[in-house]
């Protein structure tokens, strides 16, 4: 969608936006789904309890900030495998494995989407906090009903309103200086290419520190009307949240259904119907 037409668009502020209901249609057994920004709306269990699985990095990448913004850590001191910073690890670049074991690429050289890059990372900050990593992330996290139990990057559990609580932290922060935010969402080690979990090769496969970048990846996950600063994640447990700087909006959804080729068919087009009636 043309910026010029973005800029023009008025804000909607409604109880209901009707793009929505197609998660009626959904073959789970349970959905929440939730818009905030430029306009505010659910549909579905709102009070039901998700497992988020690895929408859980985008909180954990929150609370890590803080840790640097409060001098825990520094993203540019060294850091998990010889020649990684604390940067590489958020930024999926330290050349470590999905999971645990020794490094399989050198730092920076590729992107290598690593689950276990966040517990090395988490591990850091809970060495330089002194105290485990889940009581450092609930300390950020205060105020909302979300708790990381085990996996920093795969192990919070939260309701809609709490995963609309994350979205507005990341559309106007109040937790991490907005500066911070701005580099987060910001390419970290320009074009690396790697596997995008899910949806294959890319070869600028662009990533912030922590956050997952739309750019120009195709196909993903996102719409094809999502803006290229379209930025946030989605996890194993059929769940996503995206942030889309240039519409105001994010786009939150909470289900029991694994990702799979249902998600590759619905969510782009769920985002695309959304962007379609707010703008």
């Amino acid at each position: 969608m043309p910026e010029e037409i973005r800029s023009r668009s008025t804000p909607l502020v409604s109880p209901f936006v009707d793009a929505l209901r197609q998660v009626d249609g959904w073959p789970c057994a349970h959905v929440a789904v939730g818009v905030c920004g430029a306009a505010e709306a659910t549909r579905g269990d709102a009070e039901l309890r998700f497992a988020w699985a690895s929408v859980t990095k985008l909180a954990t990448a929150v609370a890590m900030l803080v840790a640097a913004e409060e001098g825990v850590v520094d993203l540019d001191e060294p850091a998990g495998p010889p020649g990684a910073t604390f940067r590489h690890l958020l930024a999926h670049a330290a050349g470590l494995p999905f999971e645990a074991g020794p490094p399989i690429a050198r730092p920076g050289m590729h992107r290598i989407y690593s689950n276990y890059g966040f517990e090395v990372a988490a591990a850091f900050v809970e060495t330089r906090a002194e105290m485990p990593f889940a009581e450092y992330f609930a300390h950020v996290w205060s105020g909302t009903g979300m708790v990381l139990h085990g996996s920093a990057g795969s192990g919070v559990e939260g309701t809609l309103a709490d995963l609309l609580a994350l979205a507005r932290e990341l559309q106007a922060p109040t937790r991490v200086a907005s500066e911070t935010l701005a580099e987060a969402s910001s390419v970290q080690f320009p074009g690396l290419a790697g596997v995008l979990p899910g949806f294959g090769r890319q070869e600028r496969n662009d990533w912030g520190l922590g956050l997952e970048l739309r750019d120009g990846k195709a196909p993903h996950w996102t719409g094809s009307l999502n803006a290229p600063s379209t930025f946030g994640h989605f996890g194993r447990s059929g769940t996503f949240l995206w942030v889309d700087p240039a519409a105001g909006i994010a786009l939150g959804c909470l289900t029991d259904l694994d990702f799979g080729d249902w998600a590759k068919d619905a969510w782009p087009r769920l985002a695309d119907a959304v962007l379609q009636e707010v703008l």
